[in-house]
């Protein structure tokens, strides 16, 4: 359990490792993108990762007087959680660090992980609101970069799992992604913090965990060392591919879009006459923008067949909009918007 009796992260000064120079120079890299004297806002569960985040936030924002804030959140899921959560937000403010506990209600809709993030996030984004945080730091270290793009490969997401999870994402930020688990447990250890292994995190009933203990081990030894340094790399090259494209995209829909009568059109020879990859994007692109509809890949496809094997077939149905192809243009329509224009 995190230790309610140290006064400082570092007792007695001890000299610097390199797990916790790694740690405080991811840190000090995310710091740079809040002002001198902002509020930062650091998300911890008590465990080795968040511990040594903590840690090297309150040693990285004393010299620009940023202020630190933490939220621990207590999801109620495990015996004794609040005792946890309370004894990691006392051990945090004899550090100087402003310990927020927030207890919330995990409703089981999408499954318990989907759920316990769901609701965690909503907590999180409600205390940065309240004490004005410019940044919201988070401690998903290179491990778990790497788990996520196996995640995500396994369940078919495509190039969209490859680029994982973005070091900087609004206000969110992720110091650790340059950072080993294992460099976590080090710093902390070097640093004298006592920290809370969650009895989930070895709960094999978990896919994360499943990948975590068995998965990646496998790989290691059959195909050698460095293969989450690997995933993190491909996961950082996904991202900027996929950012550039993203671009790319939002120049090009400008010139191939226009309003149209409950919804929006698309040129079909715009469409035609590229690749399918970006073809199949465009459409992706104006179903989230415009519908805020996320579509798979079955439905990309059919619609995308409008443009290339068009043979005079009718509107196709997904879920929230309604796509046909007339005058030379891809309509997309609301769904709602479609149905009351054809009396159904």
């Amino acid at each position: 359990m995190p230790s309610t009796t140290s006064h400082s992260p570092e007792p007695g000064r001890p000299r610097l490792d390199s797990a916790t120079a790694a740690v405080r120079l991811g840190v000090r890299q995310s710091l740079n993108e809040c002002s001198d004297g902002a509020v930062v806002l650091v998300c911890v569960s008590g465990g080795a990762d968040s511990m040594a985040l903590a840690a090297a936030t309150v040693f990285e924002a004393k010299p620009r007087s940023i202020r630190v804030h933490s939220i621990t959140v207590d999801h109620g899921l495990q015996r004794g959680s609040d005792a946890v959560a309370q004894r990691t937000a006392n051990a945090l403010k004899t550090w100087g660090i402003e310990a927020h506990v927030e207890r919330v209600q995990v409703v089981d809709a999408g499954g318990p992980e989907a759920a316990a993030r769901q609701a965690r996030y909503r907590a999180i984004d409600a205390t940065a609101q309240r004490v004005g945080a410019e940044l919201v730091l988070l401690g998903h270290t290179l491990d778990d970069q790497a788990e996520t793009v196996l995640l995500g490969l396994a369940r078919g997401s495509g190039a969209g799992s490859l680029k994982a999870m973005a070091p900087l994402n609004g206000r969110y930020a992720r110091p650790l992604l340059g950072v080993r688990r294992q460099q976590t447990r080090d710093s902390c250890a070097a640093r004298g913090i006592d920290v809370w292994d969650d009895p989930q995190n070895d709960d094999a009933s978990f896919a994360r965990v499943r990948v975590r203990n068995l998965v990646l081990p496998v790989l290691e030894e059959q195909l050698g060392p460095g293969i989450a340094e690997a995933l993190a790399r491909t996961a950082e090259q996904a991202r900027e591919d996929d950012d550039a494209f993203e671009q790319m995209i939002e120049e090009f829909i400008e010139e191939v879009c226009e309003p149209a009568e409950a919804g929006i059109a698309v040129e079909v020879s715009a469409l035609a006459h590229n690749p399918a990859a970006l073809r199949n994007r465009l459409i992706r692109y104006v179903a989230a923008a415009e519908f805020g509809v996320s579509l798979s890949r079955t439905h990309t496809l059919a619609i995308a067949a409008l443009v290339t094997e068009w043979r005079g077939q009718g509107p196709i149905h997904v879920p929230g909009i309604v796509v046909s192809r007339s005058d030379g243009r891809l309509v997309f329509t609301a769904a709602e918007k479609a149905h009351s224009r054809s009396g159904t």
